[in-house]
């Protein structure tokens, strides 16, 4: 994955509609030392249909897992899963990069509905 700052390629609006960013609430969060860089486990509540689904996120230097039980987050929850080590992680959790290339998490700056897709 590219973190590049350089403007992607222009895209159609049918393509970005391909995409389904959605909002969930974090349940649960436990460390990934087995990992091969630092990570945290995360299952992410989207309401129904979608139910919970699991990610592995590179977040530990701005994040513990006890501190994010309850947050909402936004992920795009449809990719096909990848496996990461032991772990199948099923949506990809949205975040930008710090001034050191580190991952804050994006978030609705108001609480909304599990499930909610962005627009």
């Amino acid at each position: 994955m590219s973190h590049s700052s350089e403007p992607s390629a222009e895209i159609g609006f049918d393509d970005f509609l391909k995409v389904d960013v959605r909002a969930g609430v974090i349940v649960d969060a436990q460390p990934f030392p087995e990992a091969r860089k630092p990570a945290i486990k995360l299952w992410v509540d989207f309401g129904e249909p979608l139910g919970v689904k699991k990610s592995s996120a590179q977040i530990t230097v701005h994040y513990a897992p006890e501190e994010l039980i309850g947050k909402q987050v936004m992920a795009v929850t449809n990719f096909p899963p990848r496996q990461i080590g032991k772990f199948m992680s099923e949506i990809l959790v949205l975040g930008f990069p710090d001034e050191n290339g580190e991952v804050v998490l994006a978030r609705p700056d108001k609480q909304v509905p599990k499930g909610g897709r962005l627009f």
